[in-house]
């Protein structure tokens, strides 16, 4: 018998008196036009757990039962959706198609694997997501994953009704993604000769190791993730993080180079010189193409971890800095600044005023954007400067997601203390996979609370969301990707869309413990550490 107490949890379930809705090769699924891939979807689940093909059909034939979609705009918001099952017929009518979706996500992981005449029991279910913002982050420069499996990902996403597959492509240690009017960027920024062995030791493998997405590629996986009605939001790091476009054009850092991709990991003191006005010339051409790639409203552009340490020696952005104070550009606190002699301004440590510095070459970069109809977004390291319409993306704690929320930006909570799952699982890590330090038990994430009380309305309207990020510097096979998500993952997944008030850990066991069959049945690699009768037995006799 189909049981609805799914992961996420739907936020009203209410069973029904009557007869259960059985499915056999009777049933017909019903959608108008504007729902035939969501009725694919459907069918396409339902053969894997019952082997049924169900037929699908625009009209309703009254001599068969029916699971029927639809669209109806009183089901507010558009991402909610009502699902009712009585003897007869199963209904699903969404606010919008991504409703139906989640009401089919919903339907599908009520049952269980390879059932013969699946039984629904009666019920009205009415249910609506918590945030806009349900996203997940992969981190592909570090490592490279290829298209099938960045598919096999977005649809892990899609299983826990999430709606944002942030997809980072550039660092320090790779450039992934082809711009054509910079072709080096990937001829030479997408390979590094080597990889350090280890967390950042002497001993590197120097073992060539690149690859990069094509825009035809690009443009497939947006395709695939638009279908499951989730949006990929590509991230542009800058003006850190750029190491490998500086080894592609030597040119726009402030010494000239030389430079190569990077080997280690970390934070590199070369920078974009964001006093060369050909940077900026840069910046614009990628996000020109990037655009024309992601139809995303919300392009992220980084912003975290930028030295100052090459601007402080630059000319270039010393002269720039002098023409940014003289003109007025640094704010009302510059004013005594704007005051002093300009041999004086000159002499001034630069790193008094990197922060603020940086949030100038920010502002531009958001200007552009915005002149494109678009929206930036930046980790937190980009509040200090940046305009009131800058989304923030809280790294480093939740304060300065609070913060920034309560001066009116929109705001992304994926703090390191509860959102980072290259972080290990377990306290004891000698049976674990990956190297990474820090410490997130899956209890952690399922009580994180991006949004508590005790922050003001105001400020709560403006976390729009929450996100998980995989940085993948020890991660070095898909496997290891799946492993480290999961099932943390679904964690996650009631944090973005179960209200607090339903939420309980022992209950969402049970449903996990359930959910875990769905993971095997499409082969994906998840930690056991809840299931210990499932892990490896008698480890210490390998």
């Amino acid at each position: 018998m189909a049981q609805y107490e799914v992961v996420p949890l739907p936020q009203d379930i209410g069973l029904q008196q009557g007869e259960p809705f059985v499915i056999d090769n009777t049933v017909q699924i019903i959608a108008p036009d504007d729902l035939q891939r969501e009725a694919a979807f459907l069918q396409s689940y339902l053969k894997d757990l019952t082997s049924l093909t169900l037929p699908i059909a625009k009209k309703r034939d009254n001599k068969v039962r029916y699971i029927n979609l639809s669209v109806a705009p009183t089901i507010t918001p558009s991402e909610a959706y009502h699902l009712t099952v009585n003897q007869k017929d199963i209904s699903i009518i969404g606010g919008s198609a991504a409703g139906v979706f989640y009401g089919i996500q919903t339907l599908r992981k009520t049952l269980g694997l390879k059932v013969t005449n699946a039984a629904f029991p009666a019920v009205i279910v009415k249910d609506a997501p918590r945030f806009s913002w349900r996203g997940m982050h992969l981190d592909c420069s570090r490592h490279f994953w290829s298209v099938d499996f960045i598919k096999k990902f977005i649809d892990l996403l899609a299983l826990h009704n999430m709606n944002v597959f942030h997809w980072h492509l550039t660092d320090d240690q790779g450039w992934r993604i082809e711009i054509r009017k910079w072709p080096k960027l990937t001829e030479v920024g997408s390979q590094r000769s080597g990889t350090i062995i280890g967390t950042n030791s002497d001993l590197d493998d120097n073992i060539p190791y690149g690859g990069f997405y094509t825009q035809a590629e690009a443009r497939e996986i947006v395709r695939y993730a638009a279908e499951r009605h989730i949006t990929v939001v590509p991230e542009i790091d800058m003006p850190g993080h750029m190491l490998a476009a500086l080894a592609s054009y030597p040119e726009l850092g402030c010494t000239g180079g030389p430079y190569q991709v990077g080997h280690y990991w970390g934070v590199y003191k070369d920078v974009l010189c964001i006093g060369n006005p050909k940077v900026y010339e840069f910046v614009q051409d990628v996000l020109t193409e990037i655009m024309d790639i992601f139809p995303s409203e919300v392009i992220h552009i980084g912003g975290d971890e930028a030295p100052s340490d090459r601007w402080q020696q630059c000319e270039k952005c010393k002269d720039a800095y002098l023409k940014d104070v003289l003109e007025g550009r640094l704010g009302a606190d510059m004013t005594s600044v704007r005051e002093m002699p300009m041999t004086s301004v000159r002499e001034m440590p630069m790193f008094t005023i990197s922060a603020r510095y940086q949030g100038l070459f920010t502002r531009r970069i958001f200007n552009f954007l915005a002149s494109k109809g678009r929206r930036a977004l930046g980790w937190d390291e980009i509040l200090d400067g940046s305009p009131r319409n800058a989304m923030i993306m809280s790294w480093r704690g939740t304060e300065g997601g609070a913060k920034a929320a309560a001066t009116g930006h929109d705001v992304i909570m994926t703090p390191t203390s509860y959102c980072y799952f290259d972080y290990q699982q377990v306290e004891d890590t000698q049976f674990e996979p990956s190297r990474c330090s820090g410490f997130i038990p899956i209890e952690k994430v399922y009580n994180f609370d991006p949004a508590p009380d005790y922050l003001s309305e105001v400020a709560r309207s403006h976390i729009l969301g929450v996100q998980a990020n995989l940085w993948t510097e020890y991660m070095t096979s898909e496997s290891m990707v799946e492993y480290q998500a999961l099932p943390r993952m679904s964690a996650l997944a009631e944090v973005q869309w179960t209200q607090p008030g339903r939420k309980d850990y022992n209950a969402f066991w049970l449903r996990l413990t359930r959910l875990t069959k769905l993971f095997e049945l499409y082969h994906y690699t998840y930690a056991k550490h809840l299931w210990p009768e499932r892990q490896i037995p008698n480890r210490w006799q390998f």
